[in-house]
């Protein structure tokens, strides 16, 4: 697999304070990847360099295997934190006039600008200011404008905010499309549930540093410490558990369930494995549940970022 954007070795500074530290990164054609970290760790800058809105002090940016340059400006789409629509203008009338600063004609980006506002049921804000539209509404204009001219690559910087559950899935599916179709996407989020459910890269920036970086899965398998969650159901809950402290890692557990089961956390150790352990609670309690511990993003985010 092919890389669409490479960042070597980034430094950005302003003044005496280091914004990016000798960051690298490597966005994989056609994926979704995560730039994340807390606020003022560093992605902004990094975002506003791969739009040439700033330039790096030191290292070199790669688009689509040649250094960045001028001409790149219009294969990329990118949806800021910080909105940026004219509000007295009429939506129609904008959305046409950013789409040709793109380099689309008026009457294509009329043709595409009618299928979008067709797909997301705005057809009747063509004539409004933006001014008379919610948040939310007007994060659908701005995405439709980031996306019309069909970019190689994508930046959303927290695309998700303002809108209410039902968009915000509407959003998410859209993108997820877009990636269907050969996009590339670059993803900076604080919700770190939408990081489950759209990204296959991710890297986190902490106080400048790149602390981690690489494929999701491949980082959940990394963080996963053989702990499994289990429900007993046994008369003797107390002994049990005493018993398993013996042998295992064991805390209580605070999964949802029906029933009045012993619920704990078991980590396993000395090589023990999770079929050794199954067979030895088949042997002591009727088992209801037996679920290994994946990490989250966000306790993969909490503890990089703790340990770093």
């Amino acid at each position: 697999m092919s890389n669409l954007l490479v960042a070597e070795n980034v430094t950005k500074k302003y003044g005496s304070y280091t914004a990016l530290d000798n960051v690298s990164i490597e966005v994989p054609r056609g994926n979704i990847f995560g730039l994340l970290g807390p606020n003022g760790a560093g992605k902004t800058s990094l975002i506003r360099i791969i739009n040439q809105i700033i330039y790096p002090d030191k290292g070199k940016v790669y688009f689509n295997g040649e250094p960045l340059q001028t001409r790149h400006i219009g294969l990329i789409g990118y949806l800021p934190e910080e909105r940026g629509l004219y509000k007295s203008m009429k939506v129609g009338e904008q959305a046409v006039y950013l789409a040709q600063l793109k380099g689309l004609s008026k009457t294509e980006a009329k043709n595409r600008l009618e299928y979008w506002f067709e797909r997301l049921e705005i057809g009747d804000w063509w004539n409004k200011k933006v001014q008379e539209l919610s948040k939310g509404m007007a994060q659908k204009i701005q995405f439709i404008v980031t996306v019309l001219h069909q970019p190689k690559l994508l930046i959303f910087d927290e695309p998700f905010s303002g809108f209410d559950p039902i968009n915000a899935n509407l959003i998410k599916d859209e993108i997820l499309r877009l990636k269907d179709n050969g996009a590339t996407v670059i993803f900076s989020t604080h919700r770190m549930e939408s990081v489950e459910e759209l990204c296959d890269h991710i890297a986190l920036i902490n106080k400048s540093k790149k602390i981690l970086d690489g494929k999701l899965v491949d980082i959940k398998k990394q963080f996963k410490n053989n702990t499994f969650e289990v429900g007993l159901e046994l008369e003797n809950k107390t002994g049990l558990k005493n018993k398993l402290s013996e042998k295992f890692l064991v805390t209580d557990a605070g999964f949802k369930s029906v029933g009045e089961e012993l619920k704990l956390r078991i980590q396993l150790q000395n090589g023990t494995t999770s079929n050794e352990l199954l067979e030895y609670l088949t042997q002591e309690a009727n088992v209801t549940h037996f679920v290994e511990v994946i990490p989250s993003v966000n306790d993969i985010f909490i503890k990089a970022v703790k340990d770093n």
